[in-house]
C-alpha cells in the first residue's frame, strides 16, 4: 500500500491539524501517558511547511487539540485502553506544539473525544467553509486521526491523510491504520511533497478586507 500517486481534490479544501500538541516540554518528561512512535522530529517541519503553504494559497487551517478536565470527569472510556491520563488542562504537555499557533481568524477547536467532530463545532466550521475535501496531519494515526477520517466519511467529506505527517502509537499500528482509511477512500493517501505541489498550482489569493471595511463599503 502506497500513497496515490496523484493528488485527486475535490471542491473547497481545509486542512485539519491533529492534535499536534506536547508543548515545551521533552517527550522524555511528559506526564501525558501514550504511546508514540519514533519521527515526530522529522515530520515537525514538514507539518509546518504544508501549514505555511495552505495560509500562502488560501486553504483554511483548522487546528483540533484534546483537553480534559483534571478530575477526568470528561475522559469517559479513553483510559481503558493502552492509554494513562493525558490532555488535561494546566499541564504544559496540553498546549500545542512549537511551531503550531493558530492566527487569530484561524479556528482552534477543543475536544473531549478522539474524532474532532464529536462533540465539537467543528462541522459548522466545514460548512462555513463550504468544504469538501479535507487534509490531515498529525496524531495519533491510529486513533484520533483514523477517527476524525472515519467520521469525515460518514459527513461525506473526502480525507486525504498526509503519511508523513502523521504518527501513531506504534509502527505497526500507524500502518494498519493507513490501510483502514485507504480501504474507505481509495485516494485518501498521500504525501506532503504531493500536496505542496498541488498547493504550488493554486493562484494566490488576493488580501481579504477586513470585516468592518465590508461593511462600510457595502
Amino acid at each position: 500500500m502506497t500513497a496515490a500517486e496523484t493528488l485527486d481534490i475535490v471542491g473547497n479544501t481545509v486542512l485539519i491539524v491533529v492534535d499536534i500538541q506536547g508543548g515545551e516540554i521533552p517527550r522524555e518528561d511528559s506526564r501525558t501517558e501514550i504511546p508514540y512512535m519514533g519521527g515526530r522530529t522529522e515530520r515537525a517541519p514538514r507539518v509546518r511547511e504544508v501549514i505555511r503553504h495552505c495560509r500562502e494559497k488560501g486553504i483554511p487551517v483548522v487546528f483540533i487539540q484534546e483537553v480534559h478536565k483534571p478530575s477526568l470527569v470528561d475522559i469517559g472510556r479513553e483510559l481503558d485502553g493502552s492509554e494513562g491520563p493525558h490532555c488535561l488542562e494546566g499541564w504544559e504537555e496540553t498546549e500545542l506544539a512549537p511551531g503550531i499557533d493558530p492566527r487569530p481568524e484561524e479556528f482552534l477547536i477543543k475536544k473531549r473525544r478522539y474524532s474532532a467532530f464529536f462533540g465539537t463545532e467543528l462541522e459548522i466550521v466545514l460548512k462555513g467553509y463550504k468544504a469538501e475535501t479535507l487534509l490531515l496531519v498529525g496524531g495519533l494515526t491510529d486513533v484520533c486521526v483514523h477517527y476524525t477520517a472515519v467520521d469525515a466519511h460518514q459527513h461525506d467529506y473526502r480525507f486525504r491523510v498526509l503519511t508523513d505527517c502523521v504518527g501513531g502509537s506504534t509502527q505497526q499500528a500507524h500502518d494498519n491504520a493507513l490501510q483502514a482509511m485507504h480501504y474507505l477512500q481509495r485516494d485518501a493517501l498521500v504525501t506532503a511533497a504531493q500536496t505542496n505541489e498541488w498547493l504550488a498550482t493554486l493562484p494566490t489569493p488576493k488580501p481579504v478586507s477586513p470585516v468592518h471595511e465590508l461593511v462600510r463599503n457595502a
